[in-house]
């Protein structure tokens, strides 16, 4: 539930020639089931196979063939709705949705309309420190996907790929609670990663796996409270559908570019017509597609080929047993037990193989410096490489050896950074380094103080200048700093120089 600690953000206002106008987004999230199965069919989800070669005979539609219920992929939409504090329907049923592409060889695609699998959850979509939106998810269905039509590889024809035809996908549909195209698209990043936490989908939008159809309308400040109140959706306005954004960049655009024309519309004393719309990412505008279906004209009716799905709620307490910890749950943990702020907390529980792998950095030392390192050092030489924590060149091991010789003064910031390097690119343990590359800090005051008397002695003038201003004390730690090959202690280079020079 809602942090009361959280503010809720105020709504995107776009401001019309004749007056304000405020937005009102829903989105319809298609998120392909991770399975090595289809939903009906033990044909491969392979990405990437050569086309029509991942075809079971019941995908292509072939007579007499009967479609079979994959129980993982409902065991996936289960555990995607308890992920999402979603009722679960213990009870559910198959509709068939018909409409008629090249790409759908039955003529219907396998759907649920009157009867979904999960029902009603919520999702908290972080917009800042400190404000969040609650974003209700009005139900999550089970559906086959449609096979993909190719126009580009002949003048003349087109070609279809049946390989993704009854791949399993989850429909997560969210009430319009979202105001603006900046929280449409964190929606879409919070939805993915509570997705890859739980494993049920790889939030791959580039291979499709992931997409979103996007609700827009447009009314005036007080209409969306009105809605709220009597829950009239002629308050909210006409809305159109912008189908299949697979990019959190263009999601905003779309929306952006969908409200201002919108508002043109209205403003001019034209009227809005609810249709499906495109995005051209090219041009930066939507363009209409089709006029907008309602279900009537999909002609939705049982599919007589299914039978009711029936699950048990001890199989579904078992699921619920099995849930890693969500990311809004490690956030905090990772705030209390390590110390962290809100936003190194935020960075680290990204995606759940960096929190692995900062865990394993952190434990049993210091974890504000381990949460350092791991973000500046480690994630910084990552993104510079293109290069994701899976591929990390250094383990949590090793980068928590550098951690803890830091923490126990065997070596200071510099020396470690040092040591990360050779480790990074090495792959030797930064202990044996520090022991075979004479790497150790300088710890002995005597030592130091000499190496800060000489820098004094050959500085006359510069130790004047110092007096007058005690900013220069830095420069002579500089110094020492240099003549000791960055061994020395700083915290003791500092308190001798200060001293000798009576600052």
């Amino acid at each position: 539930m809602l942090d009361l600690s959280y503010e809720t953000p105020k709504p995107k206002v776009i401001a019309g020639a004749k007056h304000d106008w405020e937005l009102v987004i829903g989105l319809e999230v298609h998120a392909q089931v991770a399975s090595k199965a289809k939903l009906f069919s033990g044909a491969s989800t392979e990405f990437g196979a050569e086309p029509n070669s991942n075809v079971a005979f019941v995908d292509a539609a072939m007579p007499g063939m009967l479609p079979v219920i994959n129980e993982f992929c409902v065991e996936q939409a289960v555990r995607t709705g308890l992920g999402l504090n979603a009722e679960i329907n213990l009870r559910s049923a198959f509709d068939r949705k018909n409409y008629f592409y090249p790409d759908l060889p039955q003529g219907y695609q396998i759907s649920q309309l009157y009867h979904p699998i999960v029902g009603e959850g919520e999702i908290l979509v972080d917009m800042g420190p400190g404000v969040a939106r609650l974003v209700r998810v009005e139900r999550i269905h089970l559906e086959q996907d449609a096979g993909k039509s190719i126009h580009d590889m002949d003048p003349n024809m087109s070609f279809v790929d049946l390989n993704r035809t009854g791949v399993a996908l989850m429909e997560i549909v969210s009430r319009p609670d979202i105001r603006g195209p900046e929280e449409a698209a964190a929606y879409v990043t919070k939805l993915r990663q509570i997705l890859r936490y739980l494993g049920t989908c790889d939030g791959n939008m580039q291979n499709g796996n992931l997409r979103a159809d996007v609700n827009v309308s447009v009314c005036q400040p007080g209409q969306y409270e009105k809605y709220q109140a009597t829950q009239d959706f002629s308050h909210l306005g006409t809305r159109c559908e912008i189908k299949n954004m697979n990019s959190m960049r263009f999601i905003q655009q779309a929306i952006d570019h969908e409200a201002r024309r919108q508002i043109q519309i209205l403003e001019s004393g034209g009227e809005i017509v609810q249709e499906t719309r495109l995005y051209d990412p090219d041009k930066g505008e939507t363009r209409s597609m089709r006029s907008k279906e309602e279900a009537h004209d999909y002609r939705y009716f049982p599919c007589p080929d299914l039978l009711p799905l029936e699950i048990e709620q001890a199989w579904v307490n078992d699921i619920k047993a099995s849930l890693p910890e969500l990311p809004d749950a490690k956030r905090a943990r990772f705030v209390s037990d390590f110390g962290l702020s809100e936003y190194d907390a935020s960075v680290l529980t990204a995606d759940a193989e960096s929190a692995a792998f900062f865990e394993k950095v952190a434990e049993g030392r210091d974890g504000k410096l381990a949460a350092n390192w791991v973000i500046n050092e480690l994630f910084g030489r990552l993104k510079k490489e293109d290069h994701d924590i899976t591929d990390s060149p250094i383990s949590p091991d090793y980068l928590g050896q550098i951690v803890g010789l830091i923490s126990s003064g065997d070596i200071n910031g510099k020396i470690a950074k040092d040591v990360f390097e050779i480790a990074y690119t090495s792959g030797r343990a930064p202990e044996e380094i520090v022991a075979t590359e004479g790497m150790t800090q300088v710890t002995d005051t005597g030592a130091i103080e000499a190496a800060v008397d000489e820098v004094i002695a050959a500085n006359p003038a510069q130790v004047e200048k110092a007096k007058q201003n005690p900013k220069l004390a830095g420069w002579f730690v500089g110094q020492v700093m240099k003549a000791t090959g960055g061994k020395a202690n700083p915290a003791a280079v500092n308190a001798l120089v200060t001293a000798k020079l009576g600052l």
